[in-house]
C-alpha cells in the first residue's frame, strides 16, 4: 500500500475537515460579497441583453470557459436563447458565429486572457455589444467593454492561493443571478420552462396533466348511484383502481367507494349482500380538475394521505379517476 492510500491519522482527518470548512466558508463570503456590491451596472447589462435582437454569446477559455459554457446553458433554458464559443477557437473559424446585432458576455478572472483579447478587435468592427463578466475591472477586457460586471473576489480558497475556486463560483453565481434577471424581466413562468425541458423530470412534472394519467371511457370504474353494493364490488374489481366513482343520473359526482369504505362497512357488520352503495360511499370525495396538473394531484394526495383521485370536469361530471401507481408509472413521482 503506497502512503498516498493509508488512511490519514485522526488529527489529519480532523485538520482535512475544517480546510473543507474553510473553502465553503470563503466561497460564501466571496458571494456574499458580490451581492453587497451590486451596483446599476448590472441592470445596464439586463438591459443590453433585454435590447438584443440577436443572440446571445458566451466565451472564455479555461475555467473561466467552463463557466460560460454553464452560464451559456443557464440563460437558454430559462428564457434568453444563448450559446457558447471557445475563445481559442473563436480565432480559427468560429468568430463566424457571431454577428453585428448580437450581444457577447466574455468571461475571464484576470481580463488578460489572450486568447480572449485577440478577438475583441474583430468584434467591436462588427458592431457586437460585450459584457465583460471579470474579476478586474482595470483590466483590457472591462475597458474595452460596453458593461462590465465586475465579479472579483478577495481571495481563492484553495490554500495555495492558485487554483481557480472562490472566482468561478463568483462568477458562476453572477451569470445566475443575470439569467434570473432576465427571467423576471421576461415574464418566462412554468410553463414556458417546461417546454424548454420537455424530456426530463422537470418537464413531466410541469407538463404532464391528469387528464394525461386517468383512466377514462370504459376504464373509468363508475357505478350508478342506485347500485347495489355488490354490483360497485365488481366494479371495482375490473378496473383495479381501488375504488369506484358513484354518479348521479346525469354523471355529475355522487360520491365514491374506496377500498376503506368496504373495510369500515364490513366493521360495523353491515350485510354487503343487502346493501346499496349508497349506504356506504363517502359522499363528499376528493376531487381534481381535469385542467390540472398532475404534479399538483400529487401535492393535494400527499396533503389528505390518499391514493386515488376522481377527476371531474367544470359541470360536475366524472370524467376520470388514477391512483398513485399511474403517478408512478407517468414519471411524475
Amino acid at each position: 500500500m503506497s502512503r498516498s492510500d493509508r488512511t490519514p491519522p485522526p488529527a489529519a482527518r480532523e485538520a482535512l475537515l475544517a480546510l473543507g470548512r474553510n473553502v465553503l466558508a470563503t466561497e460564501a463570503a466571496a458571494v456574499q460579497a458580490l451581492a453587497d456590491r451590486l451596483d446599476r451596472r448590472f441592470v445596464d447589462a439586463v438591459d443590453v441583453v433585454r435590447a438584443c435582437s440577436g443572440r446571445i454569446v458566451v466565451t472564455g477559455i479555461g475555467k473561466s470557459g467552463h463557466v460560460a459554457r454553464k452560464v451559456a446553458a443557464t440563460l437558454a433554458s430559462t428564457g434568453t436563447p444563448a450559446f457558447f464559443v471557445h475563445a481559442a477557437e473563436a480565432s480559427h473559424g468560429d468568430l463566424g458565429m457571431i454577428a453585428d446585432h448580437d450581444v457577447v458576455i466574455a468571461v475571464s478572472n484576470s481580463g488578460e486572457t489572450p486568447e480572449l483579447l485577440a478577438i475583441l478587435p474583430l468584434l467591436k468592427r462588427r458592431g457586437a455589444k460585450l459584457i465583460a463578466l471579470t474579476g478586474n475591472a482595470a483590466s483590457t477586457l472591462a475597458r474595452e467593454a460596453d458593461v462590465v460586471l465586475d465579479a472579483a473576489v478577495e481571495k481563492e480558497a484553495c490554500p495555495l492561493g492558485l487554483a481557480p475556486t472562490s472566482s468561478t463560483t463568483a462568477a458562476m453565481a453572477f451569470g445566475d443571478a443575470l439569467a434570473l434577471a432576465l427571467l423576471e424581466a421576461r415574464g418566462f413562468d412554468a410553463d414556458d420552462f417546461a417546454r424548454a425541458h420537455p424530456g426530463g423530470a422537470l418537464g413531466r412534472r410541469l407538463l404532464v396533466r391528469v387528464t394525461d394519467v386517468m383512466h377514462a371511457g370504459e376504464a373509468l370504474p363508475r357505478v350508478g348511484a342506485g347500485a347495489t353494493l355488490t354490483e360497485a364490488v365488481l366494479e371495482m374489481s375490473g378496473k383495479r383502481l381501488g375504488m369506484t366513482a358513484v354518479v348521479n343520473a346525469d354523471g355529475t359526482l355522487a360520491g365514491v367507494l374506496t377500498d376503506g369504505d368496504l373495510r369500515r362497512a364490513i366493521g360495523r357488520g353491515t350485510d354487503l349482500g343487502a346493501a346499496r352503495v349508497a349506504d356506504v360511499m363517502t359522499r363528499t370525495p376528493h376531487t381534481i380538475g381535469d385542467d390540472r396538473l398532475a404534479a399538483e394531484a400529487v401535492q393535494y394526495m400527499q396533503k389528505f394521505s390518499i391514493n386515488g383521485l376522481l377527476v371531474v370536469n367544470r359541470e360536475a361530471r366524472v370524467v376520470g379517476a388514477f391512483n398513485m401507481h399511474d403517478l408512478l408509472r407517468a414519471g411524475v413521482v
